[in-house]
């Protein structure tokens, strides 16, 4: 793609991505929202294969018709109320609209079914933002009308997310998808938590969209797309895919790695508000993307296949570590020790 047409697209997100997360009236929020979606397009189809098309196609729709269920719901706001304050949802019908589009727009289930399509036929860096910066703008209205919304329905989002996410990513090769059913299942914990504690929906964001792109950018420098490709991927850069390893098993949430501590905070938050058997019951689903960060991080860890070449041996001379994945790497393992501060802001 044409340099200046990178730089355009990149700006339009960030200028998009800007007029959501601070504005107040639902206008301004949908028409950054609209900006998101028309930047994003082209960098999905920019190869022109079949499967980019399709999945430059499947997001196109998803997205508008999701836009205008945020549109509508403001409207039905507003007709009832007379507010356009993103802060006054306060009508049941809308409240309910809303939470349904921001649903389709994030990918909760069961409004998932675009976005492992989406991600599969996206490259590595499209899929990065689409993961991460892509669902910084629903998030955000999401936190802002958290007062407004309804517990039950987010509670049974969330779950099903978490479980959805969990058991679909357990038979998946391609590894797009397996982090496409991993984003969902973090969406799930998110989501569980908004009401009670909005505050802890956005660390959980922060953090995830950090170790998500760790393991984009090594996924990125190493080239690999699949499984197979994964268990070779060490001859290439050992210390880049020891940085994968760690990264994985701090995605999955293991203890005493940085994705330990919003998985731990949730649980706690939701104990307080005597919510014990949602908690209970989304630790225990949480143990199904357990099994797949599992099996990514063991593929890490496998040294050559039989009937192996001498072109897979060339490690030695490859580039240095990329300064930022280490950087990275760094926050997305070692933040735990921090928890005192991190509890002091939330």
């Amino acid at each position: 793609m044409n340099p200046q047409a990178n730089l355009i697209f990149i700006a339009s997100l960030l200028l998009g991505t800007t007029i959501t997360i601070s504005s107040n009236h639902w206008i301004m929020a949908w028409t950054g929202l609209e900006i998101n979606t028309l930047a994003i397009l082209p960098l999905i189809s920019k190869s022109h294969h079949p499967r980019a098309i399709e999945a430059a196609t499947k997001y196109f729709l998803t997205q508008a018709a999701a836009s205008a269920l945020v549109l509508f719901s403001s409207m039905t706001n507003a007709w009832h109320t007379g507010q356009w304050d993103i802060t006054q949802l306060t009508h049941p019908t809308s409240c309910l609209i809303l939470t349904s589009a921001i649903a389709m727009k994030l990918g909760l289930v069961p409004f998932h079914f675009w976005f492992p399509e989406v991600l599969q036929g996206s490259p590595l860096t499209t899929g990065l933002i689409l993961s991460t910066a892509m669902k910084l703008p629903p998030m955000t209205l999401l936190y802002m009308t958290s007062s407004s919304l309804n517990p039950t329905l987010l509670t049974i989002l969330a779950i099903l997310s978490a479980a959805l996410g969990g058991w679909m990513g357990l038979n998946q090769t391609q590894i797009r998808k397996i982090l496409a059913f991993s984003s969902i299942s973090h969406l799930g914990w998110m989501a569980i938590i908004l009401i009670y504690n909005p505050k802890l929906t956005l660390l959980n964001f922060y953090l995830y969209a950090v170790m998500t792109t760790t393991v984009f950018l090594t996924l990125n420098t190493t080239k690999v797309l699949k499984l197979s490709t994964l268990l070779t991927a060490w001859t290439k850069a050992p210390s880049l895919n020891t940085m994968l390893l760690l990264t994985l098993l701090s995605l999955a949430g293991l203890p005493p790695l940085t994705g330990f501590l919003p998985k731990w905070l949730i649980i706690q938050e939701l104990t307080k508000q005597d919510m014990a058997p949602a908690a209970t019951l989304i630790s225990l689903l949480s143990l199904l993307s357990l099994f797949f960060y599992l099996r990514l991080a063991y593929c890490t860890t496998i040294t050559l296949p039989p009937h192996t070449t001498n072109h897979m041996k060339q490690w030695r001379t490859n580039k240095p570590t990329n300064t930022a994945i280490a950087i990275l790497t760094t926050v997305s393992v070692m933040l735990l020790p921090a928890s005192p501060m991190i509890l002091t802001i939330v």
